[in-house]
């Protein structure tokens, strides 16, 4: 059975709260650049997402196809937000595929710039060779007519021959390169971006299955105590009828309440054990991982934003945007690559070594030359690259376009859903007060046989939806804050703020 933290009901819990206090979300300016945002952890205004926390799994099993599988640690594992984001960040599958992915296209890299730097080689070689003239054509008459004898010159000849030599190549001047070099950079940055978009992605799934736990875990309390008030009345109405002053209708009427409490805390309970699975997966950690969660649920008003600074902190922040961007410079530069192969191209090449018989004198050995290529005529296939490669970059300008509005488009729905979100929340506190001060009245007229206990149930049911819908308010308000940090794009830096941890 899945353990959780022992909290009091939601509604307790919001209406202990003394104040509720708004929530400044300041639009301070976050480095744009991959390298400077992945190293942002020192910066005050930007806090890394997560934790210090590492699971270590106290055992494996082996799984199909060489694979292992991870054993749970005995007990619930206390975790905080912070503790899940900082698991998944470390864990999760999607993140450690994009560090190999961002590896991968690090090695594409230094590919692409050996073709800038000096190759340098060093070459050894020794052989022995038995070389037989006449069979190269160097007959007797031949030998005679050269002053030879052909019984004093042999036509088996035997060559040692050892050398070594060091070879450079270089390429002094090859604008093309240089310009598929500098794309390959760009690649590496839009690479470090859509890592960072994941990043971002995972602490959204994260904190939603976290306080969706959160949320399942007052269900269940509020489950379980509205089941011990309805098995109250029910105990209530069967004694009654035990005396002769109550009915059998009423008794049937209160244990069919009650059993419907019992269906709801099963059916609560079942649906908290799910959503910790569901919770246990985004973080990478075994399946049947006891969690106990030791936040709560927060409550803090979110201050207003005005949209002007929301679609700017986006367009500076989103990182699927900023790496569209990053696409089309690397296209432009693909299209100057292409463009550039019409310039010539300069390199220098040699050698310097040594060569003579193994068992002899050596002599020094080298060349030295350069070499200017020009192209003359390949103008059809690099018109063609250049055109391909030009309607790849109008497709991502138009892209970019469209993201702009999406972005706008995004932020607006999360504005709208943090207020009618935040709204909810008010109404249903009220109701939840409202709907217990009526229980109690009813309960009180059942007591004093004024009324049947018709009247209670239907109040008991009153209960049961108002908690249900302050849980499903706040988990929303709470969701909608962390989806409007996700649509402006800082929500690894800045979950907490929004949250009002």
């Amino acid at each position: 059975m899945t353990l959780f933290s022992k909290s009091l009901p939601l509604a307790a819990v919001v209406f202990a709260a003394a104040t509720l206090h708004a929530q400044e979300v300041p639009a301070a300016n976050l480095p744009t650049a991959p390298s400077s945002v992945l190293r942002q952890e020192s910066e005050a205004l930007a806090r890394p997402a997560g934790s210090d926390m590492i699971f270590k799994s106290p055992g494996t099993l082996p799984g199909p196809v060489g694979a292992t599988v991870e054993l749970p640690k005995d007990g619930p594992l206390s975790l905080s937000l912070d503790d899940a984001i900082a698991l998944g960040l470390n864990r999760n599958y999607r993140i450690l595929y994009d560090r190999a992915n961002q590896r991968e296209v690090k090695g594409d890299e230094l590919t692409v710039f050996n073709a800038l730097v000096p190759s340098l080689t060093f070459k050894a070689s020794s052989e022995a060779d038995e070389i037989n003239l006449a069979a190269m054509g160097f007959k007797p008459s031949l030998l005679s007519k050269f002053g030879l004898s052909s019984a004093t010159f042999s036509t088996i000849v035997k060559v040692d021959v050892t050398q070594a030599s060091l070879n450079l190549d270089q390429q002094i001047f090859n604008a093309s390169a240089y310009e598929l070099y500098r794309g390959a950079r760009r690649e590496q940055a839009v690479v470090d971006l859509n890592t960072l978009n994941g990043r971002g992605d995972l602490v959204l799934a994260t904190g939603e299955a976290y306080l969706k736990i959160l949320a399942d875990q007052t269900t269940v309390t509020n489950a379980q105590a509205e089941e011990l008030s309805s098995k109250t009345s029910y105990d209530q109405a069967t004694d009654r009828l035990h005396t002769g002053v109550g009915t059998n209708l009423d008794a049937l009427r209160a244990q069919v309440d009650y059993q419907q409490h019992q269906q709801a805390t099963i059916s609560a309970i079942n649906d908290l054990a799910k959503d910790t699975i569901q919770l246990n997966r985004i973080m990478g950690i075994p399946a049947g991982q006891e969690l106990l969660l030791t936040d709560t649920a927060p409550f803090a008003e979110l201050a207003s934003m005005s949209l002007e600074d929301a679609k700017a902190t986006a367009y500076l922040h989103r990182k699927d945007f900023l790496s569209l961007q990053a696409q089309i410079d690397v296209a432009r530069r693909e299209v100057r690559a292409v463009k550039y192969q019409r310039l010539p191209v300069l390199a220098v090449n040699g050698y310097y070594g040594v060569i003579g018989q193994t068992e002899g004198l050596y002599h020094g050995d080298f060349v030295a030359e350069g070499t200017l290529k020009f192209p003359i005529f390949h103008e059809a296939e690099q018109r063609g690259q250049e055109q391909q490669i030009s309607s790849q970059v109008t497709a991502l300008q138009q892209r970019v376009a469209d993201d702009r509005v999406a972005i706008e488009s995004q932020i607006r729905s999360a504005m709208l859903d943090v207020n009618a979100a935040n709204e909810l929340v008010k109404v249903a506190q009220s109701n939840v007060e409202l709907a217990k001060q009526e229980l109690s009245d009813e309960r009180d007229r059942f007591t004093a046989g004024v009324d049947t206990n018709l009247a209670v149930v239907d109040a008991q049911a009153t209960v049961t939806g108002a908690d249900s819908q302050l849980v499903n308010a706040l988990y929303q308000y709470n969701v909608a804050k962390l989806q409007l940090a996700r649509n402006t794009g800082v929500v690894e830096t800045r979950y907490r703020t929004y949250l009002g941890k």
